[in-house]
């Protein structure tokens, strides 16, 4: 068994202040030289950083700076902070929050994670036992329940009241303010019986944590009462409970003091037991640390739906990865890089329902590298899947270079029910083309008898055209005519729905030579008429005969190609 010790905090260090006992020996003059000429650069680096991450954290939206200020705010550490201020967007930080959980969850291969719920518990209980002016989660007892949960043991005195102080206190009799001692039997990283004492001197229910196991005493400033028994036989006296140097204001202890009160012990306890808890499975701490800290993959995916069945949809998934970010290879004048791809589709339960993994190769010949070094990969899987809700996890890795990218989606498979008028995804591609007769339904970007690649930034040059395709389900088919009654309606405006109008087209079911209760749309729009900004596209089907109406709505932004460096250099320019 480890040694009992009573740990008491006073108001003072609550704030991150630490006396210095006057009985410290005199510094060594080698070691004030040393210390004078140490260099102030990493003190003025340090209190640079800590001004930049607070103006990060000052700048947090709304939802992420409350999880960082309130939720987590005792149980993250400070490598996990800094980490998480350093994120540039909102993906990131869902796929932070994503494993800082992870890395505390007891039972990683259950879809519960007790230590999640377990933590917003203790804050419900600490909001609904401890508010005092303000909420309970912010108060001292708040933090000590938050952090380490219930205590095996608490002595509760909540008017004060008489004392019988122990030996360690001076003994004696004497009246005090309201104050609780909770104790733990074990505090991972501190000690076993640790003992911490709360006392609320402005008897408002407001507990503050103490180091002083005089600070309860009410009577303390009182003369002649209160006293203890070495104060009684005139053996001592009150002041002396002030010229204490080790930040106790309790009576001189009958016999030595036990060890967990002196002064060293107190203070470094302190320090622990406000430290966030450890992480139960540092084991992942260095596999998501590289996830976020390091120079990872950031990468771009989107996910789109189309019928198969009633209860069967396909859902293609297309990534795209900077190649900016890849390391290349050189050999025989050939730039290559390698990825490692590995994706999983699992329910809500954890139950996993697809996997897939795959190699992308990039290669470029030495002409053209300065060139496609500046592009991007893209690549795409389509799935079959039920409709339900699911989570999609995708991993990338560079070979060459060990970078990482990790993708931790919500993938909500949409039904199509048979008796209204639905859709498809609305896709702008910056390529749709036909397919030879042997590749139809087969291979990446391929949707039938076209290939149709997903631009997945959905910006377009003036020089290229805008792919557009959409599927509508459910036209009812005239029984007499055996033709649907479509009409399909497509816009584009600047600026938004309200915006001009620049491009206006219809057609029916008829002149689209589609008489079925399935309407495609696929087509190219030139853009080399519309002036660089961004627009709305807007495609809008109505059944004639049900009377029912859809729309598909998706913005884009169209630019300047840019110049050629050949360009650049011509003659009288």
């Amino acid at each position: 068994m480890g040694h009992s010790s009573r740990l008491i905090f006073p108001a003072l260090f609550a704030v991150g202040l630490f006396l210095v006992p006057a009985t410290l020996p005199a510094q060594n003059p080698s070691d004030q030289q040393n210390n004078s000429s140490a260099p102030s650069s990493d003190k003025t680096k340090q209190q640079q950083e800590h001004k930049s991450l607070g103006k990060l954290e000052s700048e947090l939206p709304t939802p992420y700076k409350k999880w960082l200020e309130e939720d987590v705010t005792y149980i993250i550490t400070d490598e996990e902070r800094r980490a998480f201020l350093q994120l540039q967007t909102n993906e990131e930080r869902e796929q932070f929050i994503e494993q800082f959980w992870l890395r505390r969850d007891p039972t990683p291969d259950t879809p519960e994670n007790e230590f999640k719920e377990e933590h917003y518990r203790r804050i419900a209980y600490a909001n609904e036992h401890f508010a005092s002016g303000v909420p309970g989660w912010k108060t001292d007892r708040g933090r000590i329940y938050i952090i380490w949960g219930k205590p095996d043991e608490i002595e509760s005195h909540p008017s004060g009241g008489t004392y019988n102080r122990p030996d360690s206190e001076g003994g004696g009799t004497t009246s005090t303010y309201p104050f609780e001692q909770w104790t733990y039997r074990h505090m991972e990283g501190i000690g076993d019986n640790i003992t911490l004492e709360f006392v609320d001197t402005t008897m408002t229910g407001e507990y503050h944590l103490t180091s002083d196991p005089g600070e309860k005493d009410a009577l303390k400033e009182v003369p002649g009462a209160g006293l203890s028994e070495l104060e009684e036989e005139g053996l001592s006296s009150k002041t002396d409970r002030f010229t204490r140097t080790d930040g106790s204001t309790a009576p001189l202890p009958i016999g030595a003091l036990p060890e967990s009160q002196e002064e060293f012990t107190r203070i470094e306890n302190f320090a622990k037991v406000f430290q966030p808890p450890p992480v139960k499975f540092p084991d992942l701490e260095e596999d998501v640390t590289s996830r976020i800290v390091r120079d990872e993959i950031k990468f771009s995916y989107r996910f789109d739906f189309m019928r198969i069945t009633s209860d069967t949809v396909l859902v293609p998934i297309t990534i795209q990865i900077p190649n900016s970010q890849l390391s290349y290879q050189e050999k025989d004048s050939v730039h290559t890089a390698t990825i490692n791809l590995f994706a999983k589709v699992s329910t809500l339960t954890g139950r996993t329902v697809q996997t897939f993994e795959d190699v992308i190769d990039d290669r470029f010949p030495d002409s053209l590298f300065e060139k496609e070094v500046k592009g991007d990969s893209v690549y795409q899987k389509a799935l079959p899947l039920s409709p339900g809700l699911y989570r999609l996890d995708i991993v990338l890795k560079d070979v060459n270079s060990s970078n990482v990218g990790v993708v931790n989606a919500r993938l909500d498979v949409p039904p199509y029910d048979d008796d209204k008028l639905n859709a498809s995804s609305l896709i702008l591609a910056d390529l749709i083309q036909p397919v030879a007769s042997n590749q139809i339904g087969v291979g990446q970007f391929v949707i039938g008898e076209l290939k149709v690649r997903p631009k997945i930034d959905q910006s377009f040059f003036t020089n290229q055209p805008l792919g557009i395709y959409l599927q509508f389900y459910n036209f009812k088919v005239d029984d007499k005519t055996h033709k649907n009654d479509a009409s399909i309606v497509i816009r584009v405006t600047q600026d938004g729905l309200d915006g001009r109008e620049v491009i206006r087209g219809v057609q029916t079911g008829e002149q689209l030579g589609q008489n079925g209760e399935e309407v495609t749309i696929h087509s190219l729009v030139a853009l080399s008429s519309l002036t660089p900004g961004q627009y709305h596209l807007q495609i809008e089907a109505t059944d004639q005969l049900t009377k029912q109406t859809l729309t598909r709505e998706a913005v884009f932004t169209v630019k300047e190609p840019p110049v050629s460096t050949s360009a650049q250099n011509a003659p009288g320019r």
